[in-house]
C-alpha cells in the first residue's frame, strides 16, 4: 500500500508561480512512475506531467515550458513546479503513482488562478 499526501495548492494571481508536492510512503520509492494530473469543474481528468523511474519527462501541450515535475527520492517526494499560471489552470491537481501492478492517487489539492 502506498499513500500519497499532496500539499502545496494555493490561490494565486495569473502570471504567478506555485510549487504542488506529492510524498510518497514505501521504501522502493524510486522504482515508481510518479505522474500529476488535474480536473476542472464540468472536466474529465487530464494527465499534466509524468516522471518515469529513469528519470524522463513528458508533459501536456497545456503545459510545456511552463511545468516542470520533478523527484527527489531521498525525499521520497515529487513536485511540480508551476509558473506563468494562467485562469485555464484551475483545476484539483492529483499525484499518481505506479507500482507494478498497481496505481495509487492522492486526496488531491486545488489550485485556483484569479485573472
Amino acid at each position: 500500500q502506498v499513500q500519497l499526501v499532496e500539499s502545496g495548492g494555493a490561490l494565486v494571481q495569473a502570471g504567478g508561480s506555485l510549487r504542488l508536492s506529492c510524498a510518497a510512503s514505501g521504501r522502493t520509492f524510486s522504482s515508481y512512475d510518479m505522474a500529476w494530473f488535474r480536473q476542472a469543474p464540468g472536466k474529465r481528468r487530464e494527465l499534466v506531467a509524468i516522471i518515469t523511474s529513469r528519470g524522463s519527462t513528458n508533459y501536456a501541450d497545456s503545459v510545456k515550458g511552463r511545468f516542470t515535475i520533478s523527484r527527489d527520492n531521498a525525499k521520497n517526494t515529487v513536485y511540480l513546479q508551476m509558473n506563468s499560471l494562467k485562469p485555464e489552470d484551475t483545476a484539483v491537481y492529483y499525484c499518481n503513482a505506479d507500482v507494478y501492478l498497481h496505481s495509487y492517487w492522492g486526496q488531491g489539492t486545488q489550485v485556483t488562478v484569479s485573472s
